[in-house]
């Protein structure tokens, strides 16, 4: 196939050097000729960085290399063009200039492709004569690494285009995923789960940012926390697209932007790329270390009763801890309560527990080996201290568990980032936007998640996620934790939570 790339940045000389390697023959181009230039000098010094680590011979490299041909002119007639992507900057105005000259140059039956990452396929397609022979292209940057690219159909793109978008990508070594022309498409729509609920916990005080990134990591197993990630990816850039999907539906509680946000950016806290973000970066940023564990690790505790409790007593025991088995706690024990959804405050006024003793653990089984200790306002400093030793106990051989104090909050951190990123997901497969099987492979291959957010789901079990979920709402009366219909009819019915169920039209 001959594809012509329109914009020679980051993204345009990416997917030249994907399309290239995969075997076929891409003009590249830029209304700046020293970008064109730049971006070949660029690919080959990638492609010989392959050869030198033996992900690809010397020969392929070079034969790969005379496939990508500098075009001066991007309106250059071609008519043996077939396919066309532009990765232009990202403004309506100059992607509808962009597309409304190739029209002019290129064949009726040249297949348009916009690698936007947040306009409406639609929207752009809508300035052509023929707005049926165009769809989206989503990459991810870098593009030769990122193995998963969006195919997004506009509202008047012909059938049979992206199922062919989606066998080239497939043929070149990528997984596709087909998503409707919506707000930040797939990836980044799922990706607001994790960070604006990290953001709204951090609103409340629940936790700093170091903290609730090492119970991400530790906990739910990512690679990195939310905060890292903005860091990374820049908050400026974060921050827009937050915006941009929430204003896009319409204001939907589940994807409501933190205050936070706004002022960081304008006083320049993007992250890496400005030296300072969430955290410092450069020789001399401090290190965000743990405060050593000072605590009575020898004190009794009692375990009250709930979800988790008897797994709790059980692994405390392990690591020698002095577990009572009394109805009550005696005078001097820790009182430690598994909180699902709820707070330790209202275990506290429910069962007549001692609040200045008592403290709530996170009962989801942990990643690593963190554990998590809630405080109330009502909380002794003392015994918070001997809880979070007991807590830190080690099993006989093995290593003593790090740790993380964090403000009582219903259902603690872990449990609130879990239950937004699978809800998220699942309002995602409640419209439509894209099957069960296609998120679940887009969040994994895009953002590096352990598993996919809906069989993130079945593995915590539909009708104990679902017990959490209206926990969390019915304790803070946020309409952003209202269970969706989609987890609510699948915990009912005994369906998984990637099971795109039987639809309608299959029944008439």
């Amino acid at each position: 196939m001959r594809i012509r790339i329109v914009g020679a940045g980051a993204m345009g000389r990416g997917i030249a050097q994907w399309a290239a390697v995969a075997g076929h023959t891409v003009e590249l181009c830029d209304v700046r000729t020293k970008a064109v230039t730049a971006a070949v000098d660029f690919v080959r010094s990638m492609l010989e960085r392959a050869v030198q680590k033996g992900r690809m011979t010397s020969g392929d490299a070079a034969a790969a290399l005379e496939r990508l041909v500098p075009l001066d002119d991007p309106w250059a007639p071609g008519p043996e063009v077939e396919l066309v992507v532009e990765a232009v900057r990202e403004d309506l105005d100059t992607k509808a200039e962009v597309f409304g000259k190739l029209e002019e140059a290129l064949p009726d039956s040249t297949v348009f492709a916009t690698n936007t990452s947040s306009l409406s396929v639609t929207r752009i397609a809508a300035s052509l004569r023929d707005p049926a022979r165009l769809a989206g292209l989503h990459f991810f940057n870098p593009v030769p690494l990122m193995r998963i690219v969006e195919v997004v159909p506009g509202a008047a793109t012909r059938p049979g285009i992206p199922p062919a978008l989606t066998a080239l990508v497939e043929s070149c070594g990528h997984r596709a995923v087909t998503v409707a022309d919506t707000p930040g498409f797939l990836v980044n729509h799922a990706g607001r789960g994790l960070v604006t609920e990290a953001l709204a916990l951090l609103e409340e005080s629940v936790a700093d940012a170091a903290g609730i990134d090492r119970i991400a990591r530790d906990v739910l197993g990512l690679r990195m926390g939310p905060f890292e990630l903005m860091d990374l990816t820049g908050l400026d850039v974060t921050a827009a697209v937050i915006d941009s999907i929430w204003q896009g539906f319409r204001h939907e509680d589940r994807l409501r932007p933190s205050y936070l946000t706004p002022n960081r950016v304008t006083a320049g806290l993007h992250g890496r790329k400005t030296g300072q973000g969430w955290f410092a970066y450069g020789p001399d940023a401090p290190d965000a270390g743990e405060p050593p564990v000072t605590g009575d690790a020898g004190r009794p505790v009692f375990v009250a009763g709930g979800e988790g409790a008897e797994g709790l007593r059980n692994s405390l025991r392990a690591g020698g801890a002095t577990v009572e088995s009394g109805p009550e706690p005696s005078e001097e024990a820790l009182v430690l309560v598994p909180v699902w959804g709820t707070t330790v405050a209202a275990a506290v006024a429910s069962q007549g527990l001692p609040a200045a003793r008592s403290f709530g653990v996170d009962p989801l089984p942990p990643a690593g080996r963190r554990r998590v200790l809630a405080v109330t306002p009502a909380a002794d400093p003392s015994a918070a201290r001997d809880a979070r030793a007991v807590l830190a106990r080690a099993p006989e051989g093995g290593e003593p568990h790090a740790v993380s104090v964090v403000r009582d909050t219903a259902g603690s951190v872990a449990q609130r980032l879990l239950a937004s990123v699978v809800s998220v997901a699942a309002s995602i497969a409640e419209r439509s936007l894209a099957t069960p099987a296609d998120i679940d492979l887009a969040v994994t291959t895009g953002l590096g998640y352990p598993t996919g957010p809906l069989a993130w789901g079945d593995r915590i079990g539909t009708t104990r996620l679902l017990d959490l979920q209206r926990a969390l709402h019915a304790t803070t009366g946020d309409p952003r934790y209202r269970p969706t219909r989609w987890l609510t009819e699948r915990a009912q019915l005994g369906l998984s939570l990637t099971d795109p169920g039987t639809p309608p039209e299959d029944c008439a």
